[in-house]
């Protein structure tokens, strides 16, 4: 078993103790992303809808450092903190899928890490 784990300066550092995402037998398991800079740290959250392209541009950051892309994506997990965000949370996500999207679930919970309002992980094969 070949465990990788996958790292890139383009997304934030962990805040805890996990790694941005581990590739294992080709497919590749992306930590739950928010909204933080890469560079300065600072949370992107004027409003939502920049702070799901923020998680966006987190997640294709990691894809692309363990050799994949959105088209490689089979499943995401959508963390919102109140479901009223939903549709403009869809909307901005759905950019990024144009076509044959993953698989999915979205959920309402009740607090998220540095309180944001949006945390998006996946999971994508080779």
């Amino acid at each position: 078993m070949g465990k990788d784990i996958i790292h890139t300066s383009e997304a934030p550092e962990p805040i805890g103790p996990y790694s941005q995402a581990v590739k294992i037998n080709g497919t590749l398991y992306v930590s739950g992303q928010i909204a933080l800079d890469a560079e300065s740290g600072q949370l992107i959250n004027e409003n939502i809808t920049e702070e799901t392209h923020a998680v966006m541009k987190n997640l294709e950051a990691i894809l692309r450092a363990g050799g994949l892309s959105f088209a490689h994506v089979v499943k995401c997990s959508i963390f919102v903190k109140n479901m009223d965000d939903f549709g403009t949370v869809n909307e901005a996500y759905g950019r990024y899928f144009k076509t044959a999207p993953p698989a999915r679930e979205t959920v309402e919970v009740s607090r998220l890490p540095k309180d944001v309002n949006v945390e998006i992980s996946c999971i994508a094969v080779a």
